[in-house]
């Protein structure tokens, strides 16, 4: 039989945009690992306030990793990661293709995407990253609504799937009175890079982290949707209780500068500065010391369809502290594999206290942790069952 040849639609796989990026990444290498052709559609795009475009060849086949990346320029809108040269490409080679998955709903180059795929009777699916989440949907909701009945509708109603990563997720979600078929596949994870303790332990010592107190480790985008005014204030609780521990706030936000500055001031000008270490953004050795010198991983999202960053942290056995809002929530809090709490300081307080009070605890629950993530969230499982699901559409 021939492999089944995928298209992977993403506005941009630069790390920099965290999660979505790396999970485009994942699935592509995965589904490449058991038989498919896969063929990733993107731009150079590599944040929005100012940096420089990815430096890669454009319109190139290139090999990454076992599949193909094809990047194309941000143009004529870079701030939305448009492109009409991808869009182009695609309505020219679109027959060479059986499926199409396209990766974000409100981005214009995935909407694009979809509409062209649809004129060009390729069948697609939409990942919507929590775009329809009704929470997210009232951050510029007019705006979403006029985009969402016009644009949106057409693209979910002639989707051959709508892609959820969580039952949840399915359920709050707005489809602008499309009816779609809903497939519920989670994302996957690979395991953190194997880094010795002694060598995670001198960069944790080069970024200034001590040693001698039990360490939080927030990596993440830093993002008014990721509780961090939860966060800080459940902190300086702590700190005014005397417990002791360290945060290490590692992530930035290159779409709003604004807010991460915003978020150091009121760190920094708290009695929780002396508690906190800024790493910024990582990645490579030193995303990997941070998770295997961690205590706890902490991420009290007002909601997150998935949670890719809490994943990786369970995958480097840390137990986890989330909110409701992380849509995996239920099957860490049946598998103990860390501390569940709802959207409120006092919750959050509360389970930051208990995590602090025992590292044996701590340590069983990311045994938890790891087991619970190895066997749900494991990449090559998570390609066959979307390979199964490819292939269901394709021939019903």
């Amino acid at each position: 039989m021939k492999p089944l040849r995928v298209l992977q639609i993403v506005p941009s796989i630069s790390l920099i945009y965290g999660g979505p990026s790396q999970m485009v990444r994942g699935l592509s290498a995965a589904l490449t690992r058991s038989g498919a052709e896969v063929t990733v559609l993107t731009t150079d795009s590599n944040g929005d306030s100012g940096q420089p475009p990815l430096d890669v060849p454009l319109n190139t086949p290139l090999s990454e990793d076992g599949y193909t990346v094809r990047y194309f320029r941000c143009a004529p809108f870079r701030r939305y990661k448009f492109s009409l040269g991808l869009l182009g490409w695609l309505a020219q080679n679109a027959q060479h293709y059986d499926i199409a998955h396209i990766h974000a709903l409100f981005s214009p180059v995935s909407t694009a995407a979809a509409t062209v795929s649809r004129w060009r009777n390729l069948p697609y699916l939409l990942r919507p990253l929590g775009t329809l989440d009704r929470a997210d949907l009232t951050k510029k909701r007019r705006f979403k609504q006029i985009y969402g009945k016009l644009l949106e509708r057409p693209n979910l109603a002639g989707a051959a799937a709508v892609h959820f990563t969580s039952p949840l997720e399915a359920n709050v979600s707005h489809r602008f009175g499309a009816k779609t078929r809903d497939l519920v596949i989670p994302l996957g994870v690979n395991p953190p890079l194997d880094i010795a303790k002694d060598r995670a332990e001198a960069v944790c010592q080069q970024l200034g982290i001590p040693p001698d107190r039990p360490r939080l480790l927030y990596l993440s985008r830093l993002d008014p949707k990721k509780g961090l005014d939860l966060l800080i204030p459940a902190l300086e609780q702590l700190v005014r209780e005397g417990i002791e521990f360290h945060l290490v706030l590692a992530g930035s936000n290159p779409q709003d500068p604004a807010y991460e500055r915003q978020v150091c001031d009121r760190i920094t000008q708290s009695p929780l500065a002396r508690h906190t270490t800024f790493t910024g953004f990582v990645t490579g050795e030193a995303k990997a010391a941070l998770l295997k010198s961690a205590d706890c991983f902490v991420l009290p999202s007002y909601y997150e369809n998935f949670g890719i960053a809490v994943v990786e942290a369970m995958m480097a056995g840390l137990p986890v502290v989330i909110s409701q809002g992380v849509y995996i929530w239920e099957g860490i809090a049946q598998s103990q594999s860390g501390w569940v709490c709802d959207l409120s300081t006092e919750s959050l307080s509360a389970v930051l206290r208990e995590a602090l009070s025992s590292a044996r605890l701590r340590q069983a629950r990311g045994r938890n942790a790891r087991q619970f993530a190895m066997e749900n969230y494991g990449w090559d499982a998570i390609a066959q069952q979307t390979l199964a699901a490819y292939e269901q559409i394709l021939n019903p």
